[in-house]
């Protein structure tokens, strides 16, 4: 007989544990079965937990008492989600959870995504929450969390909260039916992740299509912040094993504070695990600055610009600044020791800049490519090509670079 699935239900339990105890009683109709985990700390739990606050606290670093001597949230929360996240983690690790449900206000979902957020990629992650309606950014973050609309708070059952808690059941029951793993389907290849932009999608069109006809598959990341840092992230969870990483519109935007940030690691993570990786300063010669419709911000009226969309604003850089990206990256692939090429397309890095953009300028593309080449380590082979970023056969070389890297 099969084993039914089982998924974590993460609730305080002294204000939802009848909401907590209802997601029991739907899983186990369903024929799964609840793990509950209570991260309450100061009131009585008014339902039965399998994973206690007392066990929790102890799984975090701090017997429960010790929190009890002088209680706030902000003592009590990072112990209890560090103990949620040390107990889900080994039990996942083991096979023996299959999914998670939180249950959450603001502070509630804060913690409980943050438990989530530690748990691998591809596990079922359920936020039932009131903050689902608004900006869940901070909420999901990189991670693959399904946020649902509590719409009414989740405080005492009601017909209507019933059938938003039973539904967040039965997802998380069907989700953990799924065998589907995330492996390369070809084990004897790695899965590669590629970076990719708006202004790159002609060129990452025919490196998908050459990818494929080697037998290789491959996630695209819409480089835009949490799309760089999720593939970093799936590097170091061992679930990418080569990068074309094709756009760095992140780190000139991390360098200018703006809106495709992508964090301190971006750019570091293959290096230091000595990944193969096929690198093309794509999308960086330009930033991505949201503003109202339409709305060019003073500081930048005196360069040329588009709008990438009515509150996306795209200013050109000039030489100088696009020098201070080209730096950037150099300080960042110090990481890289070797395994890696770097490909220049010298007649510009994304539709925006090649001949006949929008934001074609030549004389700061060759500041920026000498800045680039004077700083690199020298375990980086550079590679310059006298075309741009989407040449069909500039991208079907960056690709046979990257597979000659992992086959050699």
């Amino acid at each position: 007989m099969t084993q039914p699935k089982v998924i974590a239900v993460l609730a305080t339990l002294d204000t939802k544990g009848d909401e907590a105890s209802y997601i029991r009683e739907q899983l186990e109709k369903l024929g799964s079965a609840a793990l509950v985990c209570d991260m309450g700390v100061v009131g009585s739990p008014s339902a039965t937990a399998d994973v206690t606050r007392e066990e929790l606290a102890s799984a975090g670093g701090t017997p429960l008492e010790e929190l009890l001597k002088d209680p706030t949230r902000e003592a009590a929360a990072p112990v209890m989600i560090a103990g949620a996240i040390q107990v889900l983690r080994e039990k996942v690790e083991a096979g023996t959870v299959h999914g998670v449900i939180g249950l959450g206000g603001f502070q509630g979902t804060s913690a409980c995504s943050q438990v989530m957020r530690a748990l691998p990629y591809g596990l079922p992650k359920i936020m039932v929450s009131t903050a689902a309606s608004g900006d869940t950014s901070s909420y999901v973050d990189i991670k693959d969390i399904t946020m649902m609309f509590s719409v009414g708070d989740i405080l005492g059952l009601n017909p209507f909260t019933r059938k938003i808690l039973a539904n967040a059941a039965g997802a998380a029951h069907g989700m953990a039916q799924v065998e589907v793993s995330i492996e390369a389907q070809a084990r004897d290849k790695p899965l590669i992740g590629m970076s990719n932009l708006g202004v790159l999608t002609q060129g990452a069109l025919v490196a998908l299509e050459h990818f494929a006809e080697h037998g290789y598959e491959v996630i695209v990341f819409h480089a835009i912040g949490s799309g760089g840092r999720a593939m970093e992230q799936m590097m170091k969870e061992g679930i990418i094993g080569a990068v074309f990483d094709y756009a760095m519109g992140e780190i000139a935007d991390e360098v200018y504070g703006v809106l495709r940030a992508g964090g301190p690691e971006r750019l570091t993570v293959a290096g230091d695990l000595g990944l193969p990786q096929v690198l093309c300063p794509g999308g960086a010669e330009h930033l991505g600055i949201l503003v109202e419709p339409n709305v060019v911000p003073d500081e930048w009226k005196d360069h040329n610009h588009v709008f990438h969309s009515p509150v996306v604003f795209v200013p050109r850089l000039g030489a100088d600044e696009f020098s201070r990206v080209a730096h950037d990256i150099n300080k960042r692939l110090q990481h890289t020791k070797g395994n890696a090429v770097l490909m220049l397309p010298t007649d510009g890095t994304g539709s925006y800049a090649r001949p006949g953009g929008d934001l074609r300028d030549a004389d700061s593309d060759a500041a920026f490519f000498a800045a680039l080449k004077d700083g690199l380590p020298p375990g980086i082979e550079v590679v310059e090509r006298a075309t741009h970023a989407e040449d069909p056969a500039f991208v079907k070389e960056c690709v046979e670079r990257l597979i000659a890297l992992i086959e050699s």
